[in-house]
C-alpha cells in the first residue's frame, strides 16, 4: 500500500510534471486544432514554430497566474478561473507576437481560435481528471491528513468550518479536543467533540492522527506550552491557529526577524522582489502605452483647447503610496471655476461644470490617459487603488477605519474597485466602503498575473461606466 502523505513527498517532482503536462496539453490542443481545420496531421514548419513558441511561453504565464502553487486549501473554481486566464493571456502574447512580426497571415485566425479553445478545455479535462484521481486515493485514505483540532471554541469552531469546505483538498478533520468538552455539543459541523485525553500523546499515536491543530486563544500560552511538552517525544505535525480573525488584517504573513518570528498584521506586499517587478511592469507597459495613444493624446488635447478657456491639464493634489501627496494628471472636463472654502465636489450626473467634451472625456475614460506620465515618474502603477482628492481621505479616514490601509500601494490608473463596477461618484458611505474593500482584496491578492488580469478587464468594463460622468 502507498504511504499516506506520498504526493507531498514527491511534491517538487509532481510540479515538474504538472508543468509538462501542461506543454503537451498545449501542443495536443495545437495539433488537433490543425487536424480539425485543414484535414490532415502534418504541420506546416511555421504552425510548428508558433505551437514551438507557446511551449516556452506556458510555464511563464502560467507560473504568472499561480498555476502551480499548492491548491491544497484553495477552491478549485477559483484555479480554473486562473486557469482559463492564463490562455488568454498566452493567446494574447502570441497575437501580439505574430502582429509585431509581421506574420499574421501565415496563420488561420480558425486554427488558432479553435487551438486557444481546445486548449482550456483540454487543461480543464486534466485537472479534473486529476482531481478525481486525488479524491479516489483519499476515499482509500491515500495522501490523506488526518487531523485534530485542540480547542472547539469560536476560533477552532470558525477554522473547521473553513477546512470542511475544501475536504477534497486532503485534510479531515477527525475531531476536536476541549479541556472543557462537557460545556460543548456533542459535535460541532458533525465532528465530535472530545474530553481531552489524560494522555494526549498515546491517543494521537493510537488514533492514527498526522496533525493536531492547536486552536487556542492567545491568552492560553501556558496550556499551549504544557501540550508541546506533552507531545515532546511524539513526530506529529503540531500547528497553531493564530487568533487573529478579529483583527483588520492587511497582506499578513510570518517573518523573521533577526532569528524571532514576527506577525505582520499590515504590510505592503511591495517589498524586495515584488517592488522591482512593479516597478519594471509600470515602466515598460507605460512607456510603449504612451507611444502607441501619442496621437490620440493630441487631438484629445486640441478638442480640450477648443471646448472651452483654459489648460489642456488639470492638475490635483492627491495621496500616493504610504501617504505622501503627489501631483495627479488628467484632461481638463470642467469649465474653470473655483469652489467655496477649498471644497472638492464629486462631478453628479448632468453636472453643470462639464464640459460637453469632457462629458465624453469622462464617460470614455479618457480623460485618465495622462496619468501614464504619472506612471513613468514613478508616482503612480498602472494598476492600483484610484486615488481619491485629499479633501475626500480626510472625510472618509474616520468613517472607514480601514481606509487609509489603501496607500499601502501606489495608487492606479485602473484596479480591481473599478473593473468589478465601484467607479464613478460616491454618493453613499456604503459604496465607499464597497470601493475600499476591493482596494484591500487587491493589496491583499497582489501578483503580477493579478495585474495583468486587471488590465484584461480593463479593455471590458474600465473605459465605459454607467458611473462614469
Amino acid at each position: 500500500m502507498l504511504p499516506k502523505g506520498l504526493l507531498k513527498e514527491y511534491s517538487r517532482a509532481i510540479s515538474m510534471m504538472t508543468r509538462v503536462m501542461d506543454m503537451l496539453t498545449v501542443f495536443a490542443a495545437g495539433w488537433l486544432a490543425y487536424i480539425i481545420r485543414f484535414g490532415h496531421w502534418q504541420m506546416s514548419s511555421s504552425y510548428v514554430g508558433a505551437i514551438a513558441i507557446s511551449l516556452l511561453v506556458t510555464p511563464m504565464v502560467f507560473s504568472f497566474f499561480n498555476i502551480y502553487a499548492s491548491v491544497r486549501g484553495e477552491g478549485f473554481l477559483k484555479h480554473i478561473m486562473n486557469l482559463v486566464q492564463s490562455v488568454c493571456m498566452m493567446g494574447f502574447m502570441l497575437a501580439g507576437l505574430a502582429f509585431f512580426t509581421k506574420s499574421g497571415d501565415t496563420f488561420s485566425r480558425t486554427w488558432f481560435a479553435g487551438w486557444m479553445t481546445l486548449a482550456v478545455l483540454l487543461l480543464i479535462l486534466c485537472r479534473c481528471s486529476l482531481l478525481l484521481l486525488l479524491r479516489f486515493m483519499r476515499s482509500r485514505g491515500l495522501n490523506e491528513r488526518r487531523v485534530v483540532i485542540m480547542g472547539a471554541g469560536e476560533l477552532g469552531t470558525k477554522f473547521a468550518d473553513t477546512v470542511q469546505q475544501a475536504l477534497w483538498t486532503g485534510f479531515r478533520i477527525v475531531t476536536f479536543m476541549d479541556d472543557k468538552a462537557a460545556d460543548k455539543p456533542a459535535a460541532i459541523h458533525h465532528i465530535p467533540v472530545i474530553q481531552t485525553p489524560t494522555n494526549l500523546s498515546e491517543y494521537l499515536s493510537r488514533s492514527d492522527i498526522d496533525e493536531i491543530w492547536l486552536a487556542l486563544p492567545l491568552r492560553a500560552e501556558a496550556r499551549v506550552k504544557e501540550i508541546l511538552f506533552e507531545l515532546r517525544h511524539h513526530t506529529i505535525t503540531t500547528r497553531f491557529v493564530l487568533d487573529i480573525f478579529g483583527l483588520d488584517l492587511l497582506n499578513h504573513s510570518i517573518t523573521d526577524v533577526a532569528g524571532f518570528p514576527v506577525l505582520n498584521i499590515r504590510s505592503t506586499p511591495m517589498t524586495g522582489i515584488n517592488r522591482l517587478v512593479k516597478a519594471i511592469e509600470d515602466r515598460l507597459l507605460a512607456a510603449v502605452i504612451l507611444i502607441l495613444i501619442s496621437p490620440l493624446l493630441l487631438m484629445i488635447a486640441l478638442g480640450v483647447k477648443l471646448s472651452s478657456r483654459g489648460p489642456v491639464f488639470f492638475k490635483q493634489q492627491r495621496l500616493g503610496w504610504d501617504g505622501r501627496i503627489i501631483k495627479v494628471y488628467k484632461f481638463r472636463t470642467m469649465y474653470e471655476h473655483e469652489e467655496e472654502n477649498g471644497r472638492v465636489t464629486q462631478a453628479t450626473i448632468d453636472d453643470k461644470r462639464v464640459t460637453s467634451f469632457g462629458r465624453f472625456l469622462r464617460r470614455t475614460s479618457l480623460d485618465e490617459l495622462p496619468q501614464f506620465i504619472n506612471v513613468l515618474q514613478g508616482r503612480m502603477s498602472i494598476v492600483g487603488p484610484r486615488p481619491h482628492a485629499l479633501a475626500h481621505n480626510e472625510m472618509y479616514k474616520d468613517s472607514i477605519h480601514t481606509y487609509m490601509q489603501r496607500h499601502r500601494v501606489k495608487p492606479g490608473i485602473t484596479g480591481w474597485a473599478q473593473v468589478n463596477g465601484w467607479r464613478g461618484e460616491t454618493d453613499t458611505l456604503a459604496k465607499m466602503q464597497k470601493r475600499v474593500e476591493y482596494d484591500l482584496y487587491y493589496i491583499n491578492n497582489w501578483s503580477l498575473g493579478f495585474d495583468l488580469k486587471i488590465i484584461f478587464l480593463t479593455f471590458f468594463r474600465g473605459f465605459f461606466s454607467r458611473n462614469a460622468y
